[in-house]
């Protein structure tokens, strides 16, 4: 049986670098992705865009589990240009993730050792431009508060870098808050503390929620 990770790494945002080896220009584009079709649009628009480059060097996982993994070399020699991106991806531990490095050549050759160590650095430098998150198990939690509270507890969400799904406006203040499950007990203790023990959360269904690996928080994957 397959375990399904319960938390991984992923890229929150398309990000693109470059980097000149040699006169060769490497230009790394990284890219979130949900599935394998999602993945081979991003290659193809990244090929259409670079239409007149030397190489198109791909690689993307999909999967929480890396089930589905490809790579392509684009007429690099075999095994010196897509599998090192590969291997940067699988490396790092990110998920749900395409990489295109196209390159421009400069009139040096590089050499293997060469090229799978200026493909793996472009491949590195993109997914750490895209900023790098972690998803995890999370549970939306709703309670309310009266108005004099309000503030301060909008305060606190907003310090610890909490999701705030929606706050509903009657006699009283309803919020719901997006808390990622490692958090919760800290979180309900917090709130009972800062609420003079006036806290009744309702607590929803597991979901999932971003974030920062140094920082914490949470955001909507």
């Amino acid at each position: 049986m397959v375990q399904v990770a319960r938390d991984y790494l992923v890229i929150r945002q398309r990000a693109r670098t470059e980097t000149v080896v040699k006169r060769s220009r490497f230009i790394a584009t990284a890219s979130p992705v949900k599935d394998e079709a999602e993945a081979q649009q991003f290659v193809d628009e990244i090929r259409r865009e670079f239409w007149d480059a030397t190489h198109n060097v791909y690689a993307f996982t999909v999967g929480d589990n890396d089930e589905i993994v490809r790579s392509s070399d684009d007429g690099e020699p075999s095994g010196t240009a897509g599998r090192p991106v590969l291997e940067v991806i699988l490396k790092e531990g990110i998920k749900h993730c395409a990489v295109v490095v196209t390159r421009y050549f400069g009139g040096t050759l590089l050499g293997a050792g060469g090229l799978v160590r200026a493909y793996g650095a472009a491949a590195r430098e993109a997914l750490h431009a895209a900023g790098i998150a972690r998803v995890v198990p999370a549970h939306e939690v709703s309670f309310v508060v009266d108005y004099p509270a309000v503030g301060k507890v909008q305060s606190y969400l907003a310090s610890r870098g909490y999701s705030v799904l929606g706050v509903d406006y009657l006699e009283t203040a309803t919020i719901r808050v997006l808390v990622p499950a490692p958090e919760l007990e800290r979180f309900h203790a917090d709130l009972t503390d800062m609420l003079l023990g006036r806290y009744w959360p309702m607590v929803g269904e597991e979901t999932r929620a971003l974030v920062d690996p140094e920082k914490g928080g949470s955001s909507l994957p």
